[in-house]
C-alpha cells in the first residue's frame, strides 16, 4: 500500500484545525496526513482522541512529528529529560489518535564521537520506551529520521544499525535530508538494499526537493532549505518507480513548501506508472 499526504494542516484547507485537515485531505484524495508538533505539543489528549474517530472514518493513516527542539544526545542532564518529555508527550498524542509512528531527529554529535552518540541515544531511547510501556501505550513506534546536517546523528547507516539493536525504533527516510548529507547525490536502490535486513512491514518517509551547501569535508553536504518537487533535486520518478518495482508498502509524507500540491504531482507520478490508489 503506497500512502500520500502532507506534512501538517494542507494550505488550501478553509479551517487550520487538524480536524479540517483531515477533511480537506480527503476531499484531495489523498491518504495520508502527519500531524505537526514541531513548535511544541499543544494538543489535548481529549482532541487527539476525536483526530482518531475521524481518521479511522474517513481511511486516513496517520503519523506525528515531535518538536524539533530535541537532542538525546546532550550532556545537560536538563535538556535531556526536556527532550525525552518532548518526545512522549508526541507519542501520547500519537497513541490517543491511532497513529503508528512518531518521528522525531534524535540529536546532535557536539563533543562526542559518533559511537558515543550512538550510545547516548540508545540509552534515551530504552528509557522512554520503558516509560511508554509502564503508562500503557502500545503500538507507537519511535521513528528516527535520517538528518540533513553532518552535526547531526542520522545517516542511514547509523539508523539502521541502530533500528536493528533497539526494538520498538524504526527509521523514517527522509530523502531530501540524504540527498543534502551526500552532497546532491542519492541511490534510491542501495538505500532500500540498506533498509532490507530490518524486514520492515511498512516505511515511513519523507520527500521534498533540498538545496544544499556544501560541508567542510569534502563529499558532504548540508541541508539548506526545502524547494518544491519541480527542482528534481532528488528527482521522484526514480523512486517511485524503484518503490513499484520492489512493491514496497510506504508512506510518502511531502514536506514541500507547497505541501499537497506536491502530495498530488507524486500521486500522478505513481498513476503515470500505472499504479491505482
Amino acid at each position: 500500500m503506497i500512502y500520500l499526504g502532507p506534512a501538517g494542516v494542507p494550505i488550501s484547507s478553509k479551517g487550520r484545525g487538524t480536524l479540517d485537515g483531515l477533511r480537506r485531505v480527503v476531499e484531495l484524495g489523498l491518504n495520508s496526513m502527519e500531524v505537526e508538533f514541531v513548535r511544541g505539543v499543544y494538543m489535548k489528549n481529549e482532541m487527539a482522541d476525536e483526530v482518531d474517530k475521524l481518521a479511522k472514518e474517513l481511511g486516513i493513516l496517520l503519523s506525528v512529528h515531535c518538536p524539533y527542539f530535541i537532542n538525546l544526545c546532550s550532556a545537560d542532564k536538563q535538556k535531556l529529560e526536556a527532550s525525552k518529555k518532548r518526545i512522549l508527550d508526541s507519542v501520547e498524542r500519537a497513541y490517543h489518535m491511532g497513529a503508528r509512528i512518531a518521528v522525531f531527529h534524535p540529536g546532535y554529535y557536539g563533543s562526542l564521537a559518533p559511537d558515543a552518540a550512538f550510545e547516548a541515544v540508545e540509552e534515551a531511547c530504552l528509557d522512554m520506551l520503558d516509560r511508554m510501556k509502564s503508562t500503557g501505550i502500545k503500538g507507537v513506534t519511535l521513528g528516527h529520521e535520517t538528518t540533513g546536517k553532518i552535526s547531526a546523528f542520522g545517516t542511514l547507516d547509523e539508523i539502521v544499525r541502530f533500528c536493528k539493536q533497539v526494538r520498538g525504533c524504526e527509521p523514517v527516510v527522509d530523502f531530501a535530508h540524504l540527498y543534502g548529507r551526500t552532497a546532491g547525490k542519492i541511490d534510491y536502490a542501495e538505500v532500500f538494499e540498506k533498509l532490507k535486513s530490518l524486514k520492515l512491514k511498512h516505511l515511513h518517509s519523507h520527500f521534498t526537493s533540498m538545496e544544499w551547501t556544501p560541508a567542510k569535508i569534502p563529499g558532504y553536504g548540508n541541508e539548506r532549505r526545502h524547494l518544491p518537487i519541480k527542482y528534481d533535486k532528488p528527482p521522484f520518478e526514480p523512486l517511485a518507480r524503484e518503490i513499484l518495482k520492489r512493491k514496497l508498502s510506504i508512506t510518502l509524507i511531502s514536506e514541500s513548501p507547497v505541501l499537497e500540491h506536491d502530495s498530488l504531482l507524486m500521486k500522478q507520478v505513481f498513476e503515470k506508472l500505472g499504479h491505482k490508489f
